[in-house]
Formats: structure tokens, C-alpha cells, sequence
């Protein structure tokens, strides 16, 4: 269905689409109606074709060029939702980090908390998801590279990181409150060592492969003392 203008835009939605005709000539407009879940999916396209190319010839070494062929798509539509690799890159990262900082505060509201032993674990099951051949956990190497040159790389860096570990704390301050923690120990101490365990566990499942998940999991139980069944 069109409309006729008469000198100004106005717009009908159909079926197809919203379409626009100006009666003076001009020039006629068409701007298609695009669902959230098309933008999703479109989006998704690109984060998956971006993922395939820099786990295959890493970041440097690709181009936004090899991102738009892989994802079979035009030049204009990979660059309206992505103009730079790196915001390319800090979206991949983000899946992951989303989610394992969603995990850690999801536990620090938990009532009754989880040991320190039971909320480490669980991370690490959510890791391990990650590390393999196509883990997007093997993006995070060339990530903590370039945010070295990259200081808006390094922000996002910086900023997920920070909130990982804040929740990391506050799970600490709460062992501290059950008891499970000396009331005399500086719950920012060992928030900043149980999140280092993270970043190591993923490093060396990626360089090395291993140790298994539930061999590191047995050795935090150890540590921090059993899990709760």
C-alpha cells in the first residue's frame, strides 16, 4: 500500500513494509519494517562469521573485508551494526563475559550463599563451555593483547573485568557473614585470587589442554574445602 505526500513525509505500515510517495516528484522512499528478531538474527550472523575468522587467522589478520564475505553479507550491512573490528571483537567477548558475570551475581544474591568452593565450580563449568577448538574464551588471549594497544578495547576490558571481581568480593564479604571466612581476613584479598583462578584455568585448558574440568573443580574443593552436595 502507498501513500501520497503532498511536500512531507508521512508513513503507512502494510504487510511488505512503510512505504512513502511524494506527490511533487521528488523521489519515492522506501523503508522496510525490520523485527527485533531479524535484527537479532542479522547480528548474530556477523558475531558468528566474526568468530569463525579470528579463531582461524586471529585478530590482526583479519579484516572487516573477510568478516563480510564470510558472513555473506553487503558491505553496508556488516558495518550498521559494526563499524570497527574491535567493537566486533568486545561484542564476542561480551557472550561470554556476560554470562559468567551474570553467574557471579546471580550467587552473590543467593540466599543462602554458596561456598566459595560450590560458586568457583560453577564458574568453571561455564569456562569449560568455552575453551574448546571454537571457544569464544580463545578470543580473550588477543583480547588482553590488543587492550594493550587499544585503550577502548582496554576500557571494556577493564570494565567487565572489574565486575566479575566486585562479585567475586561480595561473595567473599558473605562467606565472611556465614562464617565460612575469619572475620579478620580482607574480603578484597580473596575476591582478587579466586577471580585470578579464572583467567588461569582458561589459559591453560587453550595452550596446553588441561587440566580436565572436573580435575581443577576437585582441586578447588580441596582448597577452599568441600562443596555443599
Amino acid at each position: 500500500m502507498l501513500v501520497l505526500l503532498n511536500g512531507s513525509a508521512a508513513s503507512h505500515n502494510c504487510q511488505e513494509g512503510t512505504f512513502a510517495l511524494f506527490r511533487d516528484g521528488r523521489h519515492n522512499r522506501e523503508v522496510p519494517r525490520v523485527s527485533e528478531a531479524h535484527v537479532a538474527a542479522r547480528r548474530q550472523q556477523i558475531l558468528d562469521a566474526a568468530r569463525i575468522c579470528f579463531t582461524r587467522n586471529g585478530f590482526h589478520q583479519t579484516s572487516m573485508q573477510d568478516v563480510i564475505k564470510q558472513a555473506n553479507l553487503s558491505v553496508g550491512a556488516v558495518y550498521r551494526y559494526f563499524p570497527s573490528k574491535t567493537e566486533l571483537i568486545a561484542a564476542l567477548a561480551g557472550t561470554v563475559i556476560d554470562q559468567i558475570a551474570g553467574t557471579f551475581a546471580g550467587m552473590a544474591t543467593e540466599d543462602p550463599p554458596p561456598t566459595l568452593a560450590t560458586a568457583m565450580q560453577r564458574a568453571v563449568d561455564i569456562a569449560s563451555e568455552h575453551t574448546g577448538p571454537d571457544g569464544l574464551l580463545r578470543l580473550a588471549l588477543q583480547i588482553w593483547a590488543e587492550a594493550q594497544r587499544d585503550p577502548s578495547l582496554a576500557a571494556f576490558v577493564e570494565s567487565v573485568y572489574l565486575r566479575i571481581r566486585e562479585s567475586i568480593i561480595m561473595l567473599a564479604k558473605r562467606a565472611q557473614a556465614t562464617g565460612e571466612l575469619p572475620a579478620d581476613v580482607d574480603p578484597v584479598a580473596i575476591g582478587s585470587v579466586l577471580f585470578a583462578l579464572m583467567p588461569g584455568y582458561a589459559m591453560q585448558r587453550i595452550l596446553i589442554g588441561v587440566p580436565d574440568p572436573e580435575v581443577f573443580k576437585e582441586g578447588i574443593g580441596v582448597l577452599l574445602g568441600r562443596a555443599r552436595p
